[in-house]
C-alpha cells in the first residue's frame, strides 16, 4: 500500500483576545516545527471576517513560511476564487511556486464565510459557478495559453503569464465540505480534493458518498480522479495518556465550539456545550468520532477506521486549533510524528521483526560467543584474567559476549 501522507490545516482558528502579532509569529513557528518533524504538507486559508480567522492572504503567509522551511509542501487552503480576478490569482500562485522552490499547491474554494461574500457584494448563489469558471481559466494560463475571456465578473484580453509555474504540473486541489460541488469539480477537471467536512461524525460517514460524486463527474467529463490525491481533514489532540489529553484540551474545545461555531457563526442545529466533559464526550466520544483526544494509539485507531470507512485516501490533514496551550499543542504534533505516522506507514515494522527474530533465534547466535571464548582460551594470560572479569567490564556487544563470569567460575573450580 502507498505511504499515507500527513499534513496540517491552519484556518486559523485563534480565540479573540491575544496579540495578533504574536499569533502570526507562532503560526510561522508551527510551520517550521512540522517541517522539521517530517510532515508532508501545510495548508492555510483566506478569511476576511469572523474575528477568529486572521489570514487574509494565504499566499503572503506561505511565502513567509517558505523562507523558514526546507521541504514541506505549502498549500492555499483555500484561495476563495470568486473574490479575485483569475489572472491575479494565477500570477500570485506562480510567484509563490518560484519563491518556495516549487513547493506550492493551489487549493481553491468558493468562499466559506457568507460574511466575506457580503463584504464584497457577491451573491452566494454565484460563488460555486465562479469557482468553476476561474479554475478553467487558471489551468489554461498555467499551460502557457494566451486567453481572451469576458464574464459577468471579469474580463481578460490577450492575457498570458510571462512566467509559468516552476513545477511542470502544479497540483490543483478543491475544497469539499457538505455539498457535492467540490467533489464534482474535482472529477470534472481530474484534480485533487481536500475534504473539510470530515471533522464531524456525519461528515466522516459520508465520505464514500462524496467520493462517488467525484467518480461520477470524472466519468462524465472523460477524466480520472485518484484516491492518492484525496486529502481528508481530522482533528486531534494527543498526549501520553487519554486523561492528560482531555485535561489539556477540554476547556479550549468548549470555548472554540461555544464562541466560534455557536455564537459567532451561529451554525444551524448546534447547541453550546455545558462543560468541558460534555465537549469531550460529544466531540471525541464513541467509536466513530471524527476527533481524537487521547493517546497515539487512539489516533492510529481513528485513522485506520477512516481508511476503512472511506475506502482509502492519500493524505490525513490535521486541523490546527488552540484547544490546548501552545506548549501542549506543539507536543501533540510532535507525538503524532514520533508514534502515529511511523505506525500507520509501517516505518518500525522491520525493526520489530528484527528484534523478534533475534529473541526467537538466540541459539543461532550463541556460536558467536563461543568464538570469542575460544580466542580467550588460546591465550594463557587472557584465560587467567577471566577470574578478574566483572559485569560490564568488557566492551563486547551483548549479543556476541560469552558468559565470562560463568567461564571464570569453571576455571576457579
Amino acid at each position: 500500500m502507498a505511504r499515507l501522507k500527513f499534513g496540517a490545516f491552519l484556518a486559523p482558528h485563534h480565540p479573540i483576545g491575544e496579540n495578533p502579532l504574536l499569533q502570526f509569529r507562532r503560526d510561522l513557528d508551527f510551520v517550521e516545527q512540522i517541517d522539521a518533524l517530517g510532515y508532508d504538507e501545510f495548508w492555510c486559508g483566506e478569511h476576511h471576517s469572523s474575528g477568529w480567522e486572521m489570514i487574509a492572504s494565504p499566499e503572503m503567509f506561505l511565502a513567509a513560511a517558505g523562507e523558514r522551511t526546507k521541504r514541506i509542501k505549502l498549500g492555499t487552503g483555500v484561495v476563495s476564487l470568486p473574490y479575485h480576478h483569475p489572472y491575479n490569482v494565477a500570477q500570485r500562485m506562480v510567484q509563490l511556486d518560484w519563491m518556495t522552490g516549487g513547493r506550492a499547491i493551489f487549493g481553491s474554494g468558493p468562499g466559506a464565510l457568507a460574511s466575506d461574500a457580503h463584504t464584497l457584494g457577491i451573491d452566494p448563489m454565484t460563488q460555486r459557478d465562479r469557482q468553476d469558471e476561474a479554475i478553467a481559466i487558471i489551468r489554461r494560463l498555467f499551460k502557457g495559453e494566451r486567453v481572451t475571456a469576458k464574464s459577468d465578473w471579469f474580463t481578460m484580453q490577450d492575457a498570458a503569464l510571462q512566467l509559468l509555474p516552476l513545477q511542470e504540473d502544479m497540483p490543483f486541489v478543491v475544497a469539499s465540505q457538505i455539498s457535492p460541488s467540490g467533489m464534482t469539480l474535482a472529477g470534472k477537471y481530474g484534480i485533487g480534493i481536500i475534504s473539510l467536512g470530515s471533522m464531524s461524525t456525519q461528515g466522516l460517514m459520508a465520505l464514500p458518498t462524496q467520493w462517488g460524486f467525484a467518480e461520477d463527474a470524472a466519468k462524465k467529463a472523460g477524466t480520472t480522479v485518484s484516491r492518492s490525491d484525496w486529502r481528508v481533514l481530522l482533528s486531534w489532540h494527543i498526549a501520553e495518556t487519554r486523561e492528560q489529553a482531555q485535561r489539556e484540551a477540554g476547556a479550549g474545545l468548549m470555548r472554540w465550539h461555544n464562541e466560534y461555531n455557536v455564537r459567532t457563526l451561529q451554525r444551524p442545529g448546534l447547541e453550546p456545550f455545558t462543560s468541558p466533559e460534555d465537549a469531550l464526550e460529544k466531540t471525541a466520544g464513541g467509536e466513530n468520532a471524527a476527533s481524537t483526544i487521547g493517546t497515539p494509539d487512539d489516533l492510529v485507531k481513528t485513522i485506520k477506521n477512516l481508511m476503512q470507512v472511506s475506502g482509502g485516501v492519500g493524505a490525513i490533514i490535521g486541523f490546527v486549533h488552540d484547544w490546548a496551550n501552545p506548549e501542549n499543542t506543539r507536543r501533540s504534533w510532535d507525538m503524532v510524528a514520533r508514534y502515529v505516522i511511523p505506525e500507520i506507514n509501517g516505518y518500525v515494522k522491520g525493526l520489530r521483526e528484527s528484534q523478534k527474530f533475534l529473541i526467537e533465534n538466540r541459539a543461532v547466535f550463541e556460536r558467536a560467543g563461543q568464538a570469542v571464548m575460544a580466542k580467550i582460551m588460546e591465550n594463557e594470560k587472557a584465560a587467567a584474567a577471566l577470574q578478574h572479569t566483572g559485569p560490564g567490564r568488557v566492551a563486547i556487544p551483548t549479543i556476541n559476549a560469552p558468559d565470562l563470569q560463568k567461564e571464570a567460575a569453571k576455571r576457579k573450580a
